[in-house]
């Protein structure tokens, strides 16, 4: 049995259209669906709208998705009773599932599961890790339409991994999505087994993702650049924040809240006294002098709030404005997608590279258990991912003393 989604051919936006054919090939079964797009918007050759992540395109190819499942679940069961489906049966079905308003996961399937456990962490997990956790569950639900068939538990095997490797693959996901999806499938098989459900979790076997090791920072003479790089007015608060986050290393849902009532002296010390937006721990960190001086610049004041996705913007050409034009090799989203490119350094940074470079530029220097108190890292090896293997500066500094070791042992010889 095949299932083909098509166009009719009139109109600006176009019916589209189903045709089932079954195992003999010669029955055919033809359905006008109350589903709509433009053919520019339309992929021909993977049948399905060419943005599948554009709101009113996802709840599209989500619907186009539950037919290829409903409707092979349908013909199966005709099959099995050995009857024959008739087109007013096959077009009643079809116009069934195109008018459901809600999707239902029935029982011991993996979505069910996973529906469930999102829901109780919901309240106990913050906001980024829920948001990645729907990510995993919409990238199990487009597998599903994949392959056209519901995922139960007690089926998922190496199978499972193996053609999910696959789907990842030919749609282009980054092998950390592919390998976190299917580490978070095993999570629910286990939150299954909690339950008393038998499954095969103890089969699977899974290496972990591999990490992107493209971390991109600023060395501490490119953020001297910046510091002393004039801006327009319109960027000078960007700029200002852009030094605090490198030199406080926190996030920028935390450093772009920073206000004067959270600065408290401790032994004489100025200090930030905060509570961690995503893991609600209390954090307090001297004030490096050059936030101090950029605070007595403002009046004591902090600079002003920006939003996120102007700030992005800002620090782009403040970095130019510096003269990181560096070429480098570095993940930039492009669509959808992120893809590893050549490319000038200004053009990738983003809001958390403060935070990424001031964890490389202090590691070595300061003791690595004083940096996570500032970072807010419950392990060092989640604080070593943010650390730069590479720094131009301390490859300098390790040359400096090669020439220096040299002129000593031998050339005083």
């Amino acid at each position: 049995m095949t299932i083909q989604f098509f166009l009719s051919k009139n109109g600006t936006a176009r019916n589209i259209n189903l045709k089932l054919t079954d195992e003999s090939g010669f029955s055919n079964f033809v359905a006008h669906m109350p589903l709509r797009i433009s053919e520019e918007e339309w992929d021909h050759e993977k049948q399905r709208p060419k943005n599948i992540y554009l709101k009113k395109y996802k709840n599209l190819n989500n619907k186009i998705n539950l037919l290829k499942i409903e409707l092979s679940e349908y013909y199966g069961q005709i099959k099995n009773k050995e009857k024959t489906i008739s087109q007013r049966q096959f077009s009643k079905k079809v116009k069934n599932v195109c008018l459901q308003k809600d999707t239902f996961y029935p029982e011991m399937t993996l979505l069910h599961f996973m529906e469930q456990y999102i829901h109780i962490k919901k309240e106990i997990i913050c906001n980024s890790t829920y948001k990645r956790y729907k990510v995993f569950f919409n990238l199990i639900q487009r597998f599903e339409g994949h392959v056209s068939e519901r995922l139960y538990v007690e089926h998922i095997s190496s199978e499972f991994i193996r053609d999910f490797l696959i789907f990842g693959k030919q749609e282009d996901y980054s092998e950390n999505t592919i390998y976190r999806t299917i580490h978070f499938v095993k999570t629910i098989l286990n939150f299954v087994e909690r339950r008393g459900i038998k499954t095969r979790v103890r089969e699977l076997e899974i290496r972990r993702e591999k990490q992107n090791k493209e971390i991109i920072t600023l060395s501490e003479s490119e953020i001297l650049k910046i510091k002393y790089t004039n801006v327009p007015d319109r960027l000078q608060d960007s700029k200002e924040w852009l030094l605090i986050s490198c030199y406080t290393g926190q996030r920028v849902s935390d450093f772009m809240k920073f206000t004067s009532r959270q600065l408290v002296e401790i032994n004489k010390k100025k200090c930030l006294n905060f509570v961690q937006q995503k893991t609600q721990k209390e954090i307090t960190i001297p004030l490096h002098p050059i936030v101090q001086n950029i605070l007595h610049r403002n009046g004591k004041n902090f600079p002003n709030e920006i939003s996120i996705q102007q700030y992005n913007e800002d620090i782009k050409e403040i970095a130019k404005l510096a003269g990181l034009t560096e070429m480098i090799n570095a993940r930039k989203r492009l669509g959808h997608r992120t893809k590893l490119l050549r490319i000038e350094k200004w053009k990738v940074i983003s809001s958390h590279i403060g935070r990424r470079s001031f964890a490389s530029n202090f590691y070595g220097k300061i003791p690595t258990p004083l940096l996570m108190e500032a970072t807010g890292h419950s392990t060092e090896v989640m604080f070593l991912k943010y650390i730069n293997s590479f720094d131009k500066d301390r490859m300098v500094k390790l040359s400096n003393y090669f020439d220096k070791m040299y002129e000593e042992r031998f050339l005083s010889a």
